[in-house]
This record gives C-alpha cells, structure tokens and sequence, in this order.
C-alpha cells in the first residue's frame, strides 16, 4: 500500500478512536506488506521508523494534539531516534506495535515503540519529536497548556539518559 494511502487511512481511522490520555498506550495489529520488505526478505530497516511516523500521527489526533498544531500553526519535529533489532519480521507476518509517551524534558517528548511477534520483541526503541512554530521549538509547558494537560514529567528513563548523553557526544565530535 502506498504510504500516503497509509497516512490517509491512519487519519481517518484515528479520529473515529477514542481518546488517548498522554502516558497511554496505543497498541496497533499490523502487516508487514510487500512493499515493506528489503533484499534480504525482511522489513526494511528504514520501514520501522515510516510505521514509527505514522503511529506518532495517530497518537497526536488521538491525544487532540494535532487540532491544537494546527489551530496554532505548529509543525510536528523529529529530533532523533534509535532503535535496536532482535528479530527480522517476514513478509505477510502479523505484528503488534506498542507505543506511548514515556516522558519529556522542557521541549521534546520521547515516545517508546516495540515490535512484537507474539511476546517476542523483534525490534524496541524510542523516538523524540516537539512542536515547532516560526520562532522555535515550542516549549512543552505551553504545548501541554494549549492541549489543556498539565505537563507529564515522568523521569527520564536510564536508556533515553544514556541516549541523550550519546547525543552529545557525537555532535561534539561531528567534523
């Protein structure tokens, strides 16, 4: 399936769901299609951030957060992600996506996403993404407030402390 047709249907479908509080899972039955799949007769590796793209698309209209970018003229923003891969999932094979907001800092939001076969991870990881108005990333005190939530500020995990820091110090070292 084409992934705009994919992006439409998401749409449509995510605004006849129910609300999603931020910190809920949204859990999601998926197919990895044909034209998911690499030379090596598995998902492609790039496929599992676009399915990343468009959760984070159904979890935004679920929560009202994409009414709220739009009335406001924001953009949503990638910042980053990692991944890591267990298992390889095969043509036609039915998966499971989890994925939620875990927590934030003063302007991203990074949201933890896992794969799964059954119970088994195939592949976990955790994606940041803020808003964006013309002058800047958008501070999550004003996003949340404009969604009319107080901001949620679980810690920061151990792996996203690690990620952060790995961050950093790869852009030290960029040439």
């Amino acid at each position: 399936m084409n992934l705009y047709l994919r992006l439409l249907w998401t749409v449509l479908r995510s605004r006849r769901l129910p609300r999603l509080q931020p910190g809920q899972t949204l859990r999601r039955s998926l197919c990895v299609l044909p034209n998911d799949i690499d030379v090596n007769g598995h998902m492609k590796t790039g496929r599992y951030l676009t399915v990343i793209d468009l959760m984070l698309v159904e979890y935004f209209v679920r929560i009202g957060f994409a009414a709220v970018m739009l009335k406001k003229g924001w953009r949503p923003m990638a910042g980053g992600s990692f991944i890591t891969y267990r298992h390889g999932l095969k043509p036609l094979q039915r998966y499971t996506l989890r994925f939620r907001l875990d927590a934030c800092d003063e302007r991203w939001n990074y949201m933890r996403f896992e794969f799964l076969d059954g119970e088994q991870v195939c592949a976990a990881g955790y994606m940041k993404g803020a808003a964006l108005a013309r002058s800047g990333l958008v501070a999550n005190s004003e996003s949340y407030a404009a969604l009319g939530q107080p901001v949620f500020a679980p810690e920061l995990p151990q792996p996203v402390r690690h990620w952060l820091d790995a961050e950093r110090g790869l852009m030290q070292a960029a040439w």
